[in-house]
């Protein structure tokens, strides 16, 4: 049972670094951020792998730790730390105080609808469930609520962990295959966005997705 109060502790540890990487100042600081929660996911897996017994999660483990931890925001910073825009920090529909109060509401709502879970595999990790959900959710709105273009990437990435997260959880035994191919469609998601991004600020010089009406029609 310990080792599921440690899954459970970490997992409050992944909204905390969720809001680090959306509320970030510039682009660089989030892929920072991001590969924090990564390594928090990686710790996670490691616990739900001792609690559970299972080998596929040790595997998934060290596959997270390259990709996720290393990889991706390696990728994400080489891509982002070039690109300067001025209204970065304007780029949120919310403002910080409602942004956080909007997470707070998220994992709030999440607890409620992992509490009707009846899976026996979901009983003592039904907190880390609703965090996973959230995680998802907040990701979501990231993509919705910023109008930073690079934002929204990291938005996409949130969504990511989340769903990972979910799938560990309630399948720690799924083949290894499974956990490559989600890192896999991570990396290249990321590597072909990243560009996008860089090809939109050399274009038009801006990462406010409001000014990128030229593209309509």
């Amino acid at each position: 049972m310990n080792g599921f109060l440690i899954v459970n502790g970490l997992s409050g540890l992944l909204i905390v670094s969720s809001l680090l990487v959306t509320l970030a100042g510039n682009p660089a600081n989030s892929a920072r951020f991001y590969a924090l929660q990564s390594f928090i996911l990686v710790m996670l897996f490691v616990a739900l792998a001792g609690a559970t017994g299972s080998g596929e999660l040790y595997l998934w483990s060290f596959t997270a730790l390259l990709t996720k931890v290393i990889l991706v925001p390696a990728i994400m910073y080489r891509a982002f730390r070039r690109l300067s825009d001025p209204a970065i920090g304007s780029g949120a529909v919310m403002p910080t105080a409602l942004s956080i109060v909007g997470a707070a509401v998220a994992v709030i709502l999440c607890f409620g609808v992992a509490s009707k879970v009846t899976l026996p595999a979901a009983d003592a990790i039904k907190p880390a469930l609703a965090v996973s959900l959230a995680l998802f959710f907040i990701g979501l709105a990231c993509i919705v609520a910023q109008r930073n273009i690079l934002k929204q990437v990291f938005g996409y990435c949130l969504m990511e962990n989340g769903s990972h997260l979910t799938l560990a959880l309630l399948a720690p035994n799924a083949p290894e295959l499974v956990e490559i191919g989600i890192a896999t469609d991570a990396i290249f998601a990321v590597v072909v966005m990243a560009a996008l991004g860089s090809r939109i600020f050399d274009t038009l010089h801006t990462l406010d997705a409001r000014q990128l009406t030229s593209l309509k029609g």
